[in-house]
């Protein structure tokens, strides 16, 4: 199995995953991202997660073609860059769940955002890979 598809499978499932579970659980999650706002450690800890996730994508994963598997690497590239900016920026956190907590709209749009890549990637893992 390639390294696209087996990264397409995991990142797939998981963005559906939370896609479903961001329309399903609409107040659990906002409960989740205003807890994520307070807790300096975890707020760390996710960006050091996203930072190596990233790294790791990026480093087995740095493909640009014009292919469906550029998406993973964009994938890669998003989670280095989400990873400094919670590292580096912690307090542009707080101005962004503000935000997301008055929009009600962001999370619908960060549902259906999740679930399409989630319908692609897994799509491209499973079947057309």
């Amino acid at each position: 199995m390639g390294t696209s598809i087996f990264i397409a499978r995991i990142f797939g499932i998981c963005y559906l995953v939370m896609g479903i579970g961001f329309l399903i659980n609409r107040k659990a999650f906002q409960r989740v991202m205003e807890d994520f706002d307070k807790n300096a450690a975890l707020l760390f800890f996710s960006g050091l997660f996203a930072l190596v996730t990233g790294v790791v994508i990026v480093l087995v994963h740095n493909v640009w073609v014009a292919h469906w598997s550029v998406i993973i690497t964009l994938i890669g590239w998003a989670g280095i860059i989400k990873g400094i900016g919670l590292i580096v920026f912690p307090g542009a956190v707080s101005r962004f769940m503000k935000a997301y907590q008055k929009n009600k709209n962001l999370l619908s749009f960060h549902s259906a955002v999740a679930l399409i890549l989630g319908a692609v990637l897994a799509f491209f893992g499973f079947f057309a890979g």
